[in-house]
């Protein structure tokens, strides 16, 4: 059985988080490293939008600041994310591996495998949003905010969006990192996404509450960060079919992420950059 990379890398500020991630992917795509999967949370509870989302006209920066939440922009696509109460993991392999599919969507479903054996393992009966020509069987989003609808191969239980991801290539090296909701604050994610007005505003979240939820929501007993990291790790390993082993993060990534930090991650011009 191929042995990957596991690396917990506990709780990192919003720009850390993200820099670790793309030194990852450079590092594995200089062939220096395994294929590894990463689980972190966030200090301080962090907004991520994605790379292609305009900060004036989506997010209320106003009250990301009131909140003290840190703030971010990804690598990645897709929209905004509140990573607050949840466990965040993220995938680097090479595309060239055997077992990644060309496709984008098709690696989703590949890499979704784990998550949904993960769900399993702590008593959720989970399932995949499968397409549907070009479009998936749910709800397409109608607001900023990431989990409004799911993508093809993303996890739904009870018909719900409760674990979303984005992916990247680059360097010839995929990086995929999501978010395993255990709970949501709903109306603290509503008051940093811009809305028209309040009646607006009322009305995606209702419409938000139908097509997300949190594990802790569907769960009669609650699950902590300590129990999802043990059921996810077990998770990614049956369904990737891997061994994954302990590491750490080496002495060039630690070096590399502090550089990206300063250069773009905690950088200004990075984050509001659209």
């Amino acid at each position: 059985m191929e042995q990957w990379r596991f690396i917990d890398s506990g709780v990192r500020s919003s720009a850390m988080n993200m820099a670790i991630d793309e030194a990852m992917l450079v590092l594995h795509s200089q062939g220096k490293t395994r294929p590894a999967i990463r689980f972190y949370t966030w200090d301080p509870a962090t907004l991520s939008i994605g790379y292609f989302q305009k900060v004036d006209k989506e997010i209320n920066m106003d009250k990301v600041k009131q909140y003290g939440l840190g703030f971010v922009r990804r690598a990645t696509g897709g929209r905004a994310v509140l990573h607050d109460k949840e466990l965040t993991y993220s995938l680097i392999v090479s595309e060239s591996h055997p077992a990644m599919p060309s496709g984008v969507t098709d690696a989703y479903r590949v890499i979704s495998l784990g998550l949904l054996e993960g769900f399993k393992a702590i008593g959720l009966n989970a399932e995949l949003a499968v397409p549907d020509g070009d479009k998936t069987k749910y709800a397409e989003p109608s607001s900023a905010a990431c989990f409004d609808a799911p993508s093809s191969y993303e996890l739904i239980v009870e018909g719900k969006k409760v674990a979303g991801s984005a992916q990247t290539r680059q360097k010839g090296v995929i990086l995929q990192h999501g978010s395993i909701l255990l709970d949501l604050d709903v109306d603290m994610l509503f008051d940093v996404i811009q809305t028209p007005n309040e009646r607006v505003k009322e009305r995606l979240k209702r419409s938000f509450l139908d097509k997300a939820v949190a594990i802790n929501d569907v769960r009669e007993k609650l699950l902590t960060i300590e129990e999802a990291k043990k059921a996810f790790r077990e998770g990614f390993a049956k369904g990737l079919q891997i061994e994954l082993v302990d590491d750490e993060l080496t002495k060039e990534e630690r070096e590399l992420a502090e550089q990206l930090v300063k250069e773009r991650y905690g950088n200004d011009s990075w984050n509001f950059k659209r």
